[in-house]
């Protein structure tokens, strides 16, 4: 697999807690099963699920002067990710507290965010440069995206947005869902994932997916034909975290790859499946979209 993928968004360092349960909105005392310390933020875990699959990856995160943010930039670069880290005015680096269960659900609290005042300018310029000369640019949701998203449309570069838990009407998503040539989200918040698809395809999109967990994926592209992948069954359940990433580096890997649709949805599928049996962000064994996809 080769390719070149600019990808812009959070990392962040985050502690994950297993629970027999997650918690009910009562006053009460649980036990953990176990905890961890682990490298998150939906950019990083597309990032590391691209490198897994052969393709180079530029990153544009935002971390502090902490050792959290040292811990970050230092998992990120020894997975061979290039990485373009703006320093937080805050001072501060993207955490998270994640409540899990054994069946993979998941309530995750925000700690601290980092803030960015004003951009570094020659960070800023090697960003461009990357993005010029990408095969494809990923702007996850963030404040210091929306910046990029005007960028990405000037070099006429189509943008990639994964939505998350976007509801259909959200006005902070607004900039992202218009601006994006290919559009992902779940259905954890939308009323009608098909309609939505079509939607988006109907405005000038050239793919849109919208993710349904243990019940898949559906899909339309540019013929306004609706796709449906199944998930992939799995032994053991290990850790959810990056599913949704996993399956959109899947896909990306795939269509750069020269994959129609139908073949992406499985590569997708198939490395969702991966990653949700490993308690890293992306599976630990590089693997190959193409083949991946024609199992």
């Amino acid at each position: 697999m080769s390719g070149h993928v600019f990808v812009a968004g959070p990392a962040s360092w985050n502690q994950i807690v297993m629970l027999d349960a997650l918690p009910q909105p009562v006053s009460h005392m649980a036990f953990a099963r176990s905890h961890r310390w682990a490298l998150g933020g939906t950019s990083a875990g597309k990032a590391l699920n691209l490198r897994s699959l052969g393709v180079d990856v530029t990153l544009r995160t935002v971390v502090g002067d902490d050792p959290e943010g040292r811990q970050v930039l230092m998992a990120l670069r020894e997975s061979g990710i290039d990485v373009l880290a703006e320093e937080a005015s805050n001072r501060v680096t993207e955490q998270h507290l994640n409540l899990m269960n054994p069946v993979g659900g998941r309530v995750s609290l925000y700690l601290r965010s980092p803030t960015l005042e004003e951009a570094d300018v020659r960070l800023a310029d090697e960003a461009r440069r990357a993005m010029q000369s990408a095969d494809a640019v990923v702007i996850d949701l963030s404040d210091p995206g929306r910046a990029l998203l005007g960028q990405a449309r000037e070099l006429g570069r189509p943008a990639w947005c994964d939505l998350h838990d976007y509801d259909g009407t959200s006005p902070w998503h607004q900039q992202f869902v218009h601006e994006a040539s290919f559009v992902f989200c779940n259905d954890d918040a939308l009323p009608d994932p098909a309609g939505f698809v079509a939607d988006r395809i109907s405005a000038g999109a050239q793919l849109a997916v919208v993710t349904r967990g243990a019940a898949g994926a559906i899909a339309m592209a540019t013929d306004g034909v609706l796709r449906h992948v199944e998930a992939l069954p799995v032994e053991e359940v290990v850790d959810t975290n990056g599913a949704g990433d996993a399956f959109f580096a899947g896909f990306l890997a795939a269509h750069l790859a020269g994959s129609p649709v139908d073949i992406c949805l499985l590569a997708a599928a198939r490395q969702a499946s991966l990653c949700i049996q490993s308690p890293a962000l992306a599976p630990r064994e590089p693997t190959t979209a193409a083949t991946r996809g024609r199992d």
